[in-house]
């Protein structure tokens, strides 16, 4: 998609985009994507480009979330606790990680994810791998380790890139 001498603000970019170059890759009419705008910076071009992949199910660059809209039925801060998740979780690229308020359409809204974080009663967490159940009543304050310990079970957790650069020893065999 090329935007020669068109100025155009970045969330219109973004929506031109997903409607227009997203609607082809979606049908299976492409196997990339090229965004040219003059006036965007290229990380902004490169950022909005592997985003639109990710959502086409083309490339997966980074950790996916799904999330329920929130309702009555929520039984926890669902910003509060996607938000501590995504900051605990973010660099595991080709993860899908769904957090939902409640036991009633959590499972049915989550079927894609590979994890799955459930308010299953006031105060209690049940946790998900796909669409099976493996731990239920966790509680809240310890729900999230949890998560993250079921994502290491199943091989998917690779160590954030700071934390592996902070204990990396050089040739000589001394911190780095």
């Amino acid at each position: 998609m090329y935007l020669p001498t068109v100025r155009i603000h970045r969330d219109e970019l973004v929506i031109h985009a997903g409607t227009y170059a997203g609607a082809l890759l979606v049908d299976g009419l492409g196997d990339g994507v090229m965004l040219e705008a003059p006036d965007q910076d290229f990380e902004f071009l490169r950022n909005t480009s592997f985003n639109l992949l990710q959502g086409c199910r083309m490339r997966n660059t980074k950790t996916e979330y799904v999330s329920c809209p929130s309702c009555g039925r929520t039984l926890f801060d669902l910003q509060e606790i996607s938000a501590e998740i995504r900051e605990k979780t973010s660099h595991l690229p080709g993860v899908s990680i769904a957090i939902m308020g409640c036991i009633v359409n959590g499972p049915g809204e989550m079927a894609d994810a590979d994890f799955g974080y459930v308010g299953g009663s006031p105060g209690k967490i049940d946790l998900y791998v796909g669409k099976t159940v493996v731990k239920r009543g966790i509680a809240m304050s310890e729900a999230t380790d949890a998560l993250i310990g079921l994502i290491k079970e199943h091989d998917r957790w690779v160590d954030p890139p700071w934390l592996m650069s902070r204990f990396s020893v050089s040739a000589n065999g001394k911190d780095g």
